[in-house]
């Protein structure tokens, strides 16, 4: 049996944190573009993975006109453009400005917000935290002290059910029925908050994060001083009565697990059809984002998947036959549930292997754990909770289990394709 032991600190990170410390917070975003090598990089923030028609029509224009012709989902539900042309940022501002999805240059790569995507479809979960996620963005872009968040800081907010609740945002909100609950980092404890204040409540415990950073380099709560981070709940607590909003100190545990929507219909709708759509390696080429946002509004999820909403009920059924026959994921059994990977190589230069490749080469029946494939020990864009974390390194791929904070002792498999697809499936087991 492998032994567990304490996971070192690169696997222990949350998505985004592939941007480089240096002297300065250089993670990407619309209008700072980020040189890989495959041409620039834009990472474009949409939160709660919110698209209306409209704006996802723009997005498949930018893609089209600047990029590489593909859409590439990330870890925090927003859309990466690749293969762009290095002077393209000019235009590609306008064209994202003009569809609404850049109401505050200054915020633009401050606007980190994952949501629960199915939140007020089926009926689940103990609030509809769409005015949340509305209201925070309108405080987020309003507020002069935002800008100095880095564009790692993460919000979360969850209906309830707690799925990205998994996710270790910095800052959670979580719908109950007694009200909200503000969660600081990945502690159990919370606050108590009334739900009409929950937005005003996580931009006041942001700028009490500001505060406590200080001088620290601090970029996200887990970043803080030993005796800063201790000291924040209380500092928190002072700035929101003195918001006059009302704050109790209660407990929730954080689950282990975040758990994406199963891939299919959304049960609960009525006069409107809901999809969830699962998008192989989160990557989506011009034929298949205009399947998808042809059929009605689309919420991104953490999960680089899809939850198409608003389609009429007889439309349903054609629609999702049709992103099947795209070979995009809409039911139980695929065996590309689960399956992710970074960028590797040729758009990666840190990157070992062209581990997008190997992850085609290695799929096969579909697994219990999700599995995720590395270039390099960055672990750029990986899961949370339990998976199989797969890394390319110079002696060949190395294979450990990953959950909550322990790994166990890994293994690693030379260069030979049916040993590596045998030994995935092996960690990966068979999902029942």
């Amino acid at each position: 049996m492998l032994a567990a032991m304490p996971a070192s600190p690169h696997i222990s990170r949350s998505p985004g944190d592939a941007c480089a410390r240096s002297s300065g917070d250089a993670c990407p975003g619309a209008l700072r573009l980020h040189r890989a090598d495959d041409g620039a990089l834009a990472r474009i923030r949409i939160p709660g993975g919110v698209l209306t028609p409209l704006q996802a029509g723009a997005l498949g224009r930018a893609a089209e006109r600047f990029g590489d012709g593909e859409l590439h989902l990330t870890s925090r539900g927003n859309v990466q453009l690749r293969g762009l042309a290095p002077d393209c940022g000019a235009e590609l501002g306008g064209l994202l400005d003009e569809a609404g999805l850049l109401p505050s240059a200054r915020h633009e790569r401050v606007r980190n917000v994952v949501a629960s995507p199915l939140s007020g479809l089926d009926g689940l979960g103990a609030a509809d935290i769409r005015p949340w996620l509305t209201g925070l963005d309108r405080l987020l872009c309003g507020s002069d002290s935002a800008t100095a968040l880095s564009g790692r800081f993460l919000f979360a907010l969850d209906d309830g059910r707690g799925d990205v609740d998994a996710l270790g945002a910095d800052l959670t909100l979580l719908g109950h029925e007694d009200g909200a609950l503000l969660r600081i980092g990945d502690t159990d404890a919370v606050l108590r908050v009334p739900f009409s204040d929950a937005p005003r409540a996580a931009l006041t415990a942001a700028e009490a994060f500001l505060g406590s950073a200080g001088d620290s380099g601090a970029w996200r709560v887990k970043d803080l001083p030993d005796d800063s981070a201790a000291a924040l709940p209380a500092e928190v607590v002072r700035r929101l009565r003195a918001a006059g909003i009302a704050a109790a100190p209660g407990r929730r545990s954080r689950p282990l697990e975040a758990r994406p929507p199963a891939p299919g219909p959304v049960p609960g709708g009525r006069r409107e059809a809901a999809l969830s759509v699962g998008v192989p390696l989160g990557r989506l080429d011009l034929a298949r984002w205009r399947l998808l946002s042809s059929a009605g509004e689309l919420r991104l999820t953490p999960w680089r998947g899809v939850v198409v909403t608003g389609i009429g009920p007889a439309h349903a059924p054609r629609l999702r036959s049709g992103l099947s026959e795209a070979g995009l994921i809409t039911g139980p059994g695929s065996p590309w549930a689960g399956v992710g990977a970074c960028i590797g190589q040729p758009g990666c230069a840190k990157s070992l292997a062209d581990v997008r490749a190997d992850a085609g080469a290695a799929v096969g029946p579909a697994g219990r754990l999700p599995v995720y494939w590395s270039g390099c020990e960055r672990r750029c864009g990986h899961p949370h909770g339990e998976w199989i974390d797969v890394v390319a390194t110079p002696g060949g791929h190395r294979i450990s289990h990953v959950r909550g904070e322990l790994a166990t002792e890994a293994a690693t498999v030379r260069d030979d394709p049916a040993a590596l697809s045998a030994a995935v499936a092996a960690a990966r087991g068979t999902r029942t």
